[in-house]
């Protein structure tokens, strides 16, 4: 058990070197933009994304989750990756061309406005690429090629930022210039992976397996729904809030919910070893107590995580340690106070993570669907309810609970289709020391400000002791 989750921990860290830079180098660029760009403008750009972020998984049709199940499996790896391949590719063509032809009426749709049809133009190459990228970075991960993985991720994510500063800063070309970049980057991925996706497509003349096909299909087109409804968490607030609070307000939001980069880091790294870690293991005779310990430990490290970055980032964002230049603009302090909730959101995803391995392994990934649409709705009513009485904090609170309500119903599938043995008393240990550690932050920051900063760094000095001690006890 402990060499498995040592290769698990490695094989984490490298694919999180790739996911680390990436993330660090793309907050790099929050600030950045706060500083060239209005609120309003940051705005466009938010909702635009986030609209990409609900295409892709149309665009991509569940096809990496398919690919990772059946060349996992299937001895005919190339005929997997072949038809996954050129799947993804005329479906992506077909959805490209629709979304050309009708940019203007989607522009005003999503509530940018039809003068900004020229960005559904550039988003539909975005999509179109990454989409082709997809099925080679799955590959890489489902035969533990982490370095390959992270030099593309590296690369792609280097060029993405460069892009920006060159467009934004020195040619000056407005909000466009975000999509430019990432159009460059992922052709820049497309390149590079390129020696994966001709070798798979030139080892034999492409055949027609109508079988082969039908069950991809069958096993991927849940995670369509399930992924729509899983970004609809992350993604349906900035479309509310453009129509309850204004496109400002939809980009103060944005550069605070961007915080929430540092804790998805910690998911993402996690989540890239996870699945095929799991895969490989499932068969061993101590499998279940294995990943009753992994959970353990993601749960230690996710709370320190989680308590430090609530703490440290609101008076680090205000502090003056370049002079006049902050984290973020002044502009956008007004969104500090959700940087919480989102960390929580994020935390109770990593947790939905792990509780994923039910249906994944006993192939019910139908459930996805209905619990993604739990999430959904729970985010949705949240952000409806909440939003009109107290503004962009009411779609912070609705990220903490909706990705909350996904955990909690995955977990009652996972112990009662695949049951694990997890470590009831010490994660509630872990879980009574977090929220012991949160309310004596609170109440200094209340009732003796001066020493507030002092107080929760000796706190999360003593946490990883207490979390080291919970999790080696026997």
């Amino acid at each position: 058990m402990a060499a498995s989750i040592k290769r698990l921990g490695k094989e984490t860290l490298i694919y999180g070197t790739s996911t680390v830079l990436a993330r660090l180098l793309n907050f790099c660029l929050v600030p950045f933009y706060t500083y060239y760009l209005l609120p309003g403008d940051y705005g466009v750009i938010a909702t635009t994304f986030a609209v990409i972020a609900l295409l892709n998984v149309i665009f991509l049709f569940g096809m990496d989750q398919s690919y990772l199940r059946f060349a996992s499996e299937q001895t005919q790896k190339t005929d997997v990756f072949q038809h996954c391949f050129y799947g993804v590719l005329a479906n992506g063509l077909v959805l490209a061309v629709l979304l050309w032809l009708f940019a203007k009426p989607f522009a005003a749709l999503i509530g940018i406005g039809a003068q900004y049809a020229y960005l559904v133009h550039l988003a539909m190459w975005i999509l179109l690429l990454d989409v082709l990228n997809m099925i080679p970075f799955t590959k890489l991960r489902l035969e533990r090629r982490p370095w390959y993985f992270a030099g593309v991720r590296t690369a792609s994510i280097v060029v993405n930022v460069l892009g920006n500063i060159f467009f934004i800063a020195v040619l000056h070309k407005g909000i466009a210039s975000i999509l430019w970049a990432n159009i460059f980057a992922s052709l820049t991925s497309l390149l590079l992976l390129s020696p994966v996706v001709w070798k798979e497509l030139l080892a034999k003349k492409p055949q027609f397996n109508a079988q082969l096909t039908r069950a991809m299909i069958r096993f991927a087109w849940p995670f369509v729904p399930s992924g729509l409804a899983s970004l609809l968490i992350s993604v349906i607030d900035k479309p509310i809030l453009v129509h309850l609070a204004g496109l400002a307000q939809v980009g103060i939001y944005q550069a605070n919910f961007k915080i929430g980069v540092f804790m998805m880091l910690l998911v993402s790294m996690f989540d890239q070893a996870w699945r095929p870690f799991f895969l490989a293991h499932a068969q061993e005779p101590d499998a279940k107590q294995t990943f009753a310990r992994v959970l353990t430990c993601f749960t230690a490290l996710g709370t320190w995580f989680l308590l430090g970055l609530s703490f440290l980032m609101p008076p680090i964002i205000q502090s003056n340690i370049f002079g006049n230049f902050h984290l973020i603009s002044p502009n956008y302090w007004s969104g500090l106070n959700v940087i919480p909730c989102v960390l929580t959101g994020y935390f109770c995803y990593g947790l939905y993570v792990n509780f994923m391995i039910g249906p994944v392994l006993t192939k019910k990934t139908r459930i996805l669907l209905w619990i993604t649409l739990l999430g959904a709705a729970v985010s949705i009513t949240t952000n409806l309810t909440l939003v009109p009485y107290i503004g962009i904090l009411g779609a912070g609170w609705a990220v903490a609970l909706s990705y909350g309500a996904m955990a909690a119903a995955l977990f009652k599938f996972t112990q009662k289709n695949y049951p694990i043995p997890y470590e009831y008393k010490k994660l509630a240990v872990i879980a009574g020391a977090c929220v012991l550690a949160s309310l004596i932050a609170y109440v200094v920051s209340k009732q003796a400000q001066p020493y507030a900063l002092g107080v929760k760094v000796l706190l999360l000095s003593i946490y990883p002791l207490v979390m080291w001690l919970t999790v080696k006890k026997a």
